[in-house]
């Protein structure tokens, strides 16, 4: 129950820094969301990601830029061999971790080795398994040997998981979070408080903030709530409650390019979704642009024909889906459904617009006998205890790149294959896809997988988001982009 109490709190006034500690420290306050029900970790492979937290004590060989490119972090350059099998990174020299010891070649190679422990379970395991082994060449260079050939291993090295930690600390990872980024842990408790101090020798210099302090709050209005209490710097917001803020001086609101989604996921192991005509018939029908109007507003993303790529991947399918009502009663009807279906449908109100999300869909799908019911599940724990365990669920993504995020959604066998999809002609175009060294023959198999997952995949995806936040008045330094970018650059934070 502590996490309640602390949740009440926050939005009572209760949980203040004292007047002293205002005055002598630069403090940047946010939420997390406990999605993961107090069982979130250090340990940034988990598949109970303290992300929030570890996004800020961690560093990748490999960040991206503001035009989302791949951009030197602790790599300073990358080079591969004729037939992208060899990859070799040259790397940072001064960086130590958090417990002072250095970063070098052999960090890399115990970090990128360990994901592919089975015993694990890491969701990266299946974005990175072509990854055979690592060498270390020298202290400052480590040479990445690949199973098969990739291209794009770059891009795939930006992911905020892969995340350098000391070599041999797997063991004690989940709770020390010893890394090289610009910020350590002082105190970790995913349940109430956890607080971080600026790392004073982080090698891009030290951080004009001298703590983030993160308090769970699980529910998505109760952070809105405790952000209008002044009690939070940073939140998150729905379409609806940006006139709460929009015309107060002590808040700026910002729009920024995200790529982010929610997307109804039906299990393709669990009847009735064992049939792909009923789980075209799911999708097809809505008004996508209308669902995307009603919730975050015209121009405020890009609609989509349940692809998970990104608007502006060079990779993404130009695919085209009207509404088609009378397609989806025909598939019904085919698959034994004449007069229309009963399905279950859970959400959770954990993000903002999670359970909006699930009642457009509902009143769409009802044109053509898709009869939802909605079922609210606890906030605390979802991802946990509902999301991947019921037949039909509101799920939600960040932006990837397209091979990752098609491989680490959709592959057979994948730890976050969420909709249990298995087709061994979809991985082989996949595999394929890796292996061409060519642009456009590489683009052509990527978006023919795209396809095949509009025609049978188990997930609706109507469109991609632009992110909408609120910073308090007193914030300086974060610019209107996407989410990757707010992660390290609050380093550059003043609040006054």
């Amino acid at each position: 129950m502590l996490r309640f109490v602390i949740a009440a709190a926050v939005i009572s006034g209760a949980v203040t820094f004292t007047a002293a500690e205002a005055a002598a420290e630069k403090v940047f306050r946010r939420a997390n969301d406990l999605s993961y029900g107090g069982k979130e970790s250090l340990d940034p492979i988990s598949a109970t990601r303290f992300y929030e937290v570890n996004d800020m004590v961690y560093s990748r060989l490999v960040r991206q830029d503001d035009n989302g490119e791949p951009a030197p972090e602790l790599a300073t350059a990358w080079t591969s061999n004729d037939t992208a099998t060899e990859w070799t990174i040259a790397l940072q020299s001064g960086v130590t971790f958090h417990d002072g010891s250095a970063f070098d070649a052999a960090d890399v190679k115990y970090t990128l080795e360990r994901i592919k422990d089975p015993a694990l379970e890491s969701p990266l395991a299946s974005v990175l398994d072509f990854i055979e082994r690592v060498d270390v060449v020298d202290p400052a260079t480590a040479k990445i040997v690949l199973s098969k050939p990739h291209a794009g291993l770059p891009l795939l090295l930006m992911d905020y998981r892969v995340r350098m930690i000391p070599e041999g600390s797997g063991a004690s990872i989940a709770t020390t979070g010893i890394g090289t980024g610009p910020f350590k842990i002082e105190s970790y408790d995913p349940e109430g408080q956890t607080v971080l101090v600026a790392n004073e020798v982080y090698w891009e210099g030290s951080p004009k903030l001298d703590k983030v302090v993160f308090t769970a709050i699980p529910d998505s209005e109760a952070r809105n709530q405790a952000m209008m209490a002044g009690q939070l710097n940073f939140n998150t917001l729905t379409l609806d409650q940006i006139p709460q803020f929009k015309d107060n001086p002590a808040f700026s609101v910002q729009n920024y390019p995200a790529g982010g989604w929610f997307g109804l996921v039906f299990r393709t192991d669990t009847a009735p979704y064992t049939d792909a005509r009923i789980r075209k018939a799911m999708r097809i029908p809505v008004d996508r642009a209308e669902m995307m109007k009603l919730m975050v507003g015209e121009g405020n993303g890009v609609t989509g024909c349940d692809q998970p790529v990104k608007a502006n991947d060079p990779f993404r399918a130009p695919l085209d889906c009207p509404p088609d009502p009378e397609g989806a009663k025909k598939l019904l009807a085919e698959a034994g459904y004449p007069e229309g279906i009963d399905i279950e449908v859970h959400t959770a109100d954990l993000e903002p617009g999670m359970v909006r999300f699930a009642e457009v869909y509902q009143q769409q799908a009802a044109k053509v006998g898709i009869r939802v019911k909605l079922t609210l599940a606890p906030s605390d724990g979802y991802w946990d205890d509902v999301w991947m365990k019921v037949p039909a669920a509101i799920t939600s993504w960040s932006a990837r790149p397209a091979d990752q995020i098609l491989n680490e959604a959709y592959r057979t066998g994948s730890a976050w294959n969420e909709s249990y999809y298995a087709n061994s002609a979809y991985d082989q175009i996949l595999d394929k896809a890796r292996a061409t060294l060519d642009f456009a023959g590489a683009r052509a198999l990527y978006q023919e997988a795209q396809r095949i997952l509009f025609e049978e995949g188990g997930t609706f995806i109507p469109y991609q988001q632009n992110g909408l936040r609120v910073l308090t008045r007193d914030v300086q330094g974060i610019k209107p982009l996407d989410e990757d970018y707010i992660r390290w650059h609050l380093v550059d934070l003043i609040p006054k």
